[in-house]
């Protein structure tokens, strides 16, 4: 098998699920992963015939992927904010939007030595970024998930990051007083009822605790991290969430309600609602 049949297999097989952007995407991430080559030798080295232990690699993610398995899970790693880090079915894939949310605190935040707050960090994408962006910072993570926290201390370790990572319960954990200049927080914030909408590879790959709350309760992780940030922010400390787009109203009068202020909403790329910050002030 040549370079230009693989390629020719990947469109042949994944035409019918994805479209072709994606298709495109998906080959050159296959072959740059499996081959360890850059994306010049894709075009350069068309004609060459691949290892011959390449077509059963790519005929078995191929297999995976028409089961809707996401890619990354199938190779075992997503890029975040510049760097590579492990990813399994226990924690979420990290998303292009929370780029954003990171380089939004990076940019507000240059003092140094801050003390930073992950709250339900998963892969540790959100910490171990931070860690490295911010000045000095020290940086600590909790997860209620053991498994998450396993790989999230991997990623740290790979990446000499040094982040201190809790198991701990933001429902029901106590709040200590005055203890951070930054709280961080991308929570589940997907209503059941939203699931109807949601695609397979999302749907029956990646861990429903962190995506999925009730209907009846759909900011039940914001009001607690509302609460437990009114009493842990130092003065003038700052709180970041993303959020659920449709939920941009119900989180902000949820940290109004807690004493937090300057609530502002910030849109994503794609200009959807998907950020909300606050300050604690005490006068």
């Amino acid at each position: 098998m040549t370079t230009r049949e693989a390629i020719q297999h990947l469109r042949d097989k994944l035409g019918t699920l994805y479209d072709h952007r994606e298709v495109e995407g998906i080959t050159r991430v296959i072959i740059e992963d499996v081959l360890q080559w850059k994306p010049v030798d894709i075009v350069m080295r068309e004609n060459d015939q691949l290892p011959s232990f390449f077509p059963a690699r790519l005929d078995e993610i191929i297999s995976r992927l028409l089961l809707y398995e996401p890619l990354q899970y199938i190779l075992g790693k997503a890029r975040f904010h510049g760097h590579e880090f492990t990813v399994t079915p226990a924690v979420l894939i990290p998303r292009p939007e929370t780029e954003q949310l990171v380089d939004m605190i990076v940019d507000q935040n240059q003092e140094s030595d801050l003390q930073v707050l992950d709250i339900g960090t998963g892969s540790g994408c959100i910490a171990i970024s931070l860690a490295r962006a911010l000045k000095f910072a020290q940086v600590t993570a909790t997860d209620i998930s053991a498994d998450a926290l396993a790989i999230a201390q991997h990623n740290a370790e790979t990446l000499r990051t040094r982040v201190r990572f809790v198991v701990q319960d933001i429902l029901t954990c106590r709040a200590p007083s005055e203890a951070w200049n930054i709280v961080v927080s991308n929570p589940p914030y997907i209503t059941e009822s939203e699931k109807v909408a949601m695609e397979p590879n999302v749907l029956n790959y990646e861990p429903a605790g962190a995506l999925f709350v009730p209907d009846n309760a759909p900011i039940l992780y914001y009001r607690a991290i509302a609460s437990y940030s009114a009493r842990a922010l130092k003065n003038g400390g700052r709180l970041y969430l993303e959020i659920n787009r449709a939920m941009a109203q119900q989180v902000s009068d949820s940290l109004r309600q807690v004493g937090l202020r300057n609530i502002m909403v910030h849109n994503d790329f794609n200009g959807n609602n998907r950020f909300v910050t606050a300050i604690k002030i005490i006068d």
